[in-house]
């Protein structure tokens, strides 16, 4: 069996979203309707891509510095950080965390995204980091805006930050979403409300970190990554459209 079967089939789909979940209209199209059929992995599958320092700029972990802009994004400044661990909490060095979000209108920098909320020219949504020795990574962005996606009558996204996490191949990589506290849409999100169990829904909910936030410069969440176990934070599919 290979490595992804393996995972697949080890997941725990009480507290993971289904790939069908007929509140989110579009998983009704791009859910699976057969039975997934298991692929023999090669060696350069599991080897290769490797990702290395070299490959991560300076200002790629902050996303308020690395468009290529006459001067900083609109809106509020944040710093997010966590950590990405296994099952019983030992750290994971060295993996890519790579992150993709709206602006603070609510707006995706993509020819997709057609929502009626400005571009922001020094904002382009996107950075990455690799995690240090004790598995924590760090970025500084802008909190995004809430924006509509047709889902159903008067949709609202949340606002939230996507979360992709390479291990030392391209064939390892996991993607999540993390939300704000507090947030009055999170109750009426189909993609939040697909995760079926309460504590799951919550472990995709930033906390609210004093101790990270700077004064007078930016409020900070902290946001941990579980990539297994009991405590494993809920993923989907990779494959799913990046504008929700």
């Amino acid at each position: 069996m290979s490595a992804l079967s393996r995972r697949l089939s080890s997941l725990d789909w009480s507290i993971h979203p289904p790939y069908l979940h007929a509140a989110y209209e579009s998983t009704l199209l791009r859910s699976p309707q057969k039975p997934l059929v298991p692929l023999p992995q090669t060696l350069s599958e599991m080897t290769g891509p490797v990702y290395g320092h070299d490959e991560i700029q300076p200002l790629d972990h902050d996303l308020t510095r690395n468009a290529v802009s006459d001067g900083p994004p609109i809106g509020e400044r944040i710093i997010v950080t966590g950590r990405i661990v296994d099952e019983v909490g030992r750290p994971v060095p060295n993996a890519l965390v790579e992150v993709w979000q709206a602006n603070a209108a609510g707006r995706y920098r993509h020819l997709v995204d057609q929502h009626d909320a400005p571009l922001d020219p020094n904002f382009t949504g996107a950075g990455r980091v690799l995690t240090n020795r004790a598995g924590e990574y760090r970025f500084v962005t802008i909190r995004p805006g809430a924006y509509p996606w047709r889902n159903h009558e008067n949709a609202w996204r949340p606002a939230h930050i996507h979360f992709s996490v390479f291990g030392r191949a391209f064939i390892s990589r996991l993607v999540t979403q993390m939300y704000f506290p507090g947030d009055p849409l999170l109750p009426l999100d189909p993609v939040l409300q697909g995760v079926p169990d309460e504590r799951g829904r919550a472990r995709l909910v930033a906390d609210y970190a004093h101790d990270v936030t700077e004064p007078e410069w930016a409020l900070g969440y902290r946001f941990d990554i579980v990539l297994n176990g009991s405590r494993m934070t809920p993923f989907e599919d990779p494959d799913a459209d990046d504008d929700e």
